[in-house]
């Protein structure tokens, strides 16, 4: 392993706070491997970039010899994350847990070494609690305490219904870090309240408390607003390798250096060489952010897709050309004519009716080369060259 002081250079990388930094570094210098836990709750089937800035650490710890766990919170998605929530968050159903669980450990292990990572279920312990010990658990933390927390502090000021059940959210995500004896947790910014508590908790239960590595919000396509497929700002890891590759090639230099950062698997030194030429002109921002888009789409799709769609792109934007090979969509075509917003939306060129609604309305779509800015427009039965912005092409074709 490396000495302490080096590997928490690499850990402190895109860190937003530490918590605390020297009892992090003391764990280090011990020079055995840390149980490094980071839970996930399985609330969304499909992954973007903005999720893997955890896992992404937690692959860090991983190469640095640290055991990680990634914890699927199956119990704790079933009461509702009320983190950032002005409202009680639905509960989503077991159904809903097992599907979306099975999605989460499909994707992240195109980050995580898959046999060297430990996976596990809160359910698997949290099942199992007794009342007595739960009524333990319970007495740990007042309610004064949790309402120190701002969402609750909000919401009982204007008087917001709070369940009992959203209490217990923090409480179990702390109780996770007590059975696992996490060294350390990772979690966004906006978890910190929550992971506050399993360090809470651990001494309480008479455990060493866990040090907390707190990683920004990845900022979405517009670097402003954090990355969300309901903001339409988001970047999948499974759309497809031309699409993922122009939305990287979007962004601006300055976000650009960000999702290096947190994204990027160059090393610290190679990342502080690359700002300083990108700073003395040296290396033109274009070209960093081609071979960051290179690596991510190679990263999920393979290099013989990130390179095709490397060409793609330079064939749309360098030669202004539309690519020779297009994706076909079979569409069933239940009716005479078919309303465009639904089109895209089934097609996948939209997530939603009202986001293509808004690209419509944005000038952001032509049909057969042709800009449509009538977000009622119909189409009869046929075959379509579909555009959305400069980099989406799709060829739609009758089933």
């Amino acid at each position: 392993m490396l000495e302490a002081l080096e590997q928490l250079e690499i850990i402190k990388r895109g860190a937003a706070e530490i918590i605390a930094h020297d009892e992090l570094l003391k764990k280090l210098e011990r020079g055995v491997p840390l149980r490094v836990k980071a839970g996930f709750d399985p609330t969304a089937p499909d992954i973007h970039l903005g999720h893997t800035v955890l896992v992404e650490k937690m692959r860090q710890l991983q190469d640095l010899g640290h055991e990680i766990i990634f914890l699927i919170g199956d119990f704790t998605g079933m009461i509702g994350d009320p983190t950032g929530k002005s409202e009680t968050r639905k509960p989503l159903t077991s159904e809903d847990v097992a599907r979306n669980a099975l999605t989460y450990r499909q994707q992240i292990f195109k980050i995580l070494d898959a046999e060297k990572t430990r996976v596990e279920f809160n359910s698997r312990w949290m099942g199992r609690l007794k009342p007595e010990e739960f009524i333990r658990l319970t007495s740990q933390y007042t309610v004064a305490r949790m309402l120190e927390r701002e969402d609750f502090k909000q919401r009982f000021q204007s008087q917001s219904p709070i369940g009992i059940h959203e209490f217990l959210y923090p409480l179990i995500q702390g109780y996770d870090s007590v059975h696992l004896k996490a060294d350390i947790e990772l979690g966004g910014t906006d978890q910190k309240f929550n992971l506050i508590v399993g360090r809470e908790l651990q001494k309480a239960y008479g455990q060493a408390p866990q040090s907390i590595v707190l990683m920004p919000l990845l900022e979405g396509l517009d670097g402003v607003k954090k990355m969300s497929k309901s903001l339409g700002n988001y970047i999948g890891i499974t759309e497809p390798p031309g699409q993922m590759f122009g939305k990287i090639m979007s962004v601006t230099d300055e976000l650009m250096l960000r999702y290096y950062e947190l994204l990027s698997h160059i090393s610290n030194e190679e990342f502080k060489d690359l700002r300083e030429k990108i700073k003395d002109g040296s290396l033109h921002p274009m070209e960093a952010k081609e071979a960051l888009a290179l690596e991510i789409t190679e990263r999920y799709h393979g290099r013989q897709e990130a390179l095709k769609a490397k060409e793609g792109f330079e064939l749309v934007f360098r030669k202004r050309e539309v690519p020779g090979e297009i994706e076909v969509f079979k569409l069933a075509w239940e009716e005479e004519l078919l309303w465009l917003p639904k089109v895209l939306s089934l097609s996948g060129l939209a997530q939603s009716v009202s986001e293509a609604r808004r690209l419509i309305e944005q000038g952001g779509v032509k049909i057969d080369g042709q800009r449509c800015s009538d977000p009622e427009a119909k189409l009869p039965k046929g075959s379509y060259l579909l555009a959305v912005g400069k980099r989406r092409f799709l060829r739609i074709e009758p089933r």
